[in-house]
């Protein structure tokens, strides 16, 4: 054992973000040269209203060697088969942004191209048709992958919507397991260490000091290391994300049980709804300069699907990201690196791609600098990008009923969106960047679900005759359809795999 190895690890904070690190840490430590400590104090709330997911989220229960069955009845969980985005592109109409895949490519060429072709000339149905989720989702229809030759049921990308404190109840049980040690305590001051600033030790309300090597800030949007104590700086995307509040509120369960998240944009913001098993989550996302708090708490209780089961919740926060994620010997991780409000469920992906950048490079107590530094490009990247499809969102919008929406719809973007923008709207190209975390086909139909449509398309796709491709087309949607047909709703999947005691509605 090298004796640079860390020999401690203390992280500030539970929550999700919390005791998703300690959980992670706690697997591939556990028996190990480095003891890991977690500090939270019951008398600080998480705020627990990170309950959609993204598909990426299996990876990090998997990596955890955890149960699905067990992860979903222990979070009151449910499946989610994409997002149903309502009165985004125009008031009244919807799309989905569905998980998996669109179509099939053909001769190297991304489907899009080849429907977008028979779309122009009235031959082809709405993008949505060729895709098994996005058909699958508004009929409530859910399963699991089966081994079904080349049948769309062999490959179903599916995510999870779920209480996000009981999942964190459920990491904590996991990593006490694992070795993690617990504290419940508040962290009243931090000491640096004055040869290189970098943190030596915590103080707790008891007076109890803490060293370690790494500190990893899970504080929430306080930052009570990464900005309190180390002054990191924030970079503010308010100018380009103007949501800074949100209500949130959970009401009585709704029927059906349905496989996805709705969001439903309003005049000053949108609304999310997500199905669980006990409840469902709801809250309005505004922005206080378009919207008094009263006015978007009467917008949200006027659109509640069910008698609510709590006093709504107010949140203040501001878009944007730390200057540096990792800083000296200490990393933020959730609220505490920044915030991307929850329209595309990316804050549960975030917290899981710090964890596994971590895990990359994992350091010693010389912290290399040039590791640092590359942590801290591949987070400034991945949040970039995050970033620009949030606002695309926004900004590919036909709304003008407000001064919020004329706002989004005339903003100037960042170049790397803008780009991307003009790309698309002149021949339909999307290119994925250094593995961006939205593909092709998520811009798509992001992109077509608003209303921009390109002048053109791939000139490859010109190569199939149009008697062919309407052929290929129509074969594809028909294969969706029956796919569609043969699945079980999600209340009926999930009774049947004894995922709960019973579930109420249609069977």
């Amino acid at each position: 054992m090298s004796d640079k190895n860390l020999r401690n690890i203390v992280i500030v904070g539970g929550g999700t973000a919390g005791w998703m690190t300690a959980a992670a840490l706690g697997r591939f430590l556990k028996n190990s040269f480095c003891k890991v400590r977690l500090i939270e104090s019951e008398d600080i709330p998480s705020v627990g209203v990170g309950e959609a997911t993204i598909p990426q989220i299996q990876v990090f229960n998997r990596t955890l060697g955890i149960d699905e069955n067990e992860f979903i009845r222990r979070t009151q969980g449910t499946f989610k088969l994409g997002i149903e985005f309502e009165n985004w592109g125009k008031i009244g109409e919807s799309y989905i942004h569905a998980f998996g895949d669109v179509g099939n490519d053909m001769d190297s060429v991304q489907f899009y191209h080849y429907w977008w072709k028979m779309r122009q000339k009235g031959q082809a149905p709405d993008i949505g048709a060729y895709s098994l989720n996005a058909v699958a989702a508004p009929k409530s229809k859910f399963m699991r992958s089966v081994d079904a030759g080349n049948s769309p049921l062999s490959n179903i990308v599916y995510a999870y919507q779920f209480d996000a404190g009981l999942y964190a109840e459920f990491l904590r049980e996991f990593a006490l397991k694992h070795d993690v040690k617990r504290t419940q305590a508040k962290v009243v001051e931090s000491r640096l260490r004055a040869s290189d600033g970098f943190i030596e030790s915590v103080v707790l309300d008891d007076g109890e000091v803490i060293e370690a090597d790494l500190f990893i800030d899970c504080s929430g949007f306080r930052g009570l290391l990464i900005e309190k104590a180390l002054n990191t700086g924030f970079d503010d995307w308010t100018h380009w994300l103007p949501c800074d509040s949100a209500w949130a509120v959970p009401c009585e369960r709704t029927e059906p049980l349905l496989p996805y998240t709705r969001s439903t944009a309003h005049s000053a913001g949108w609304q999310w709804r997500i199905p669980l098993q006990h409840r469902t989550g709801n809250g309005h996302v505004f922005a206080s300069q378009y919207m008094n708090e009263n006015q978007a708490l009467d917008t949200l209780l006027n659109n509640l699907p069910a008698k609510a089961l709590a006093d709504p919740k107010l949140l203040k926060f501001t878009t944007g990201k730390r200057k540096k994620i990792w800083n000296k010997n200490c990393i933020a991780v959730g609220l505490s690196s920044g915030f991307m409000e929850p329209l595309e469920s990316t804050s549960i992906h975030l917290i899981q791609s710090t964890i596994a950048r971590l895990m990359s490079l994992f350091p010693n107590r010389e912290f290399n600098q040039h590791d640092i530094d590359l942590f801290n490009s591949q987070a400034d990247f991945e949040y970039e990008r995050i970033r620009d499809f949030i606002i695309l969102h926004y900004k590919a919008t036909q709304r003008d009923d407000s001064e919020f929406w004329n706002y989004c719809r005339t903003m100037s973007v960042p170049d790397t969106l803008n780009q991307k923008i003009s790309q698309f709207m002149e021949n339909g190209q999307i290119h994925r960047t250094n593995m961006e975390l939205f593909n092709d086909t998520s811009w798509l139909e992001v992109f077509h679900g608003q209303g921009f449509h390109p002048k053109g398309y791939h000139p490859l796709v010109d190569v199939v005759p149009d008697d062919e491709l309407t052929r290929r087309l129509e074969h594809i949607k028909k294969v969706i359809d029956k796919s569609v047909d043969a699945m079980p709703s999600q209340q009926e999947f999930m009774q049947h795999s004894g995922l709960v005691s019973a579930l109420k509605g249609n069977m």
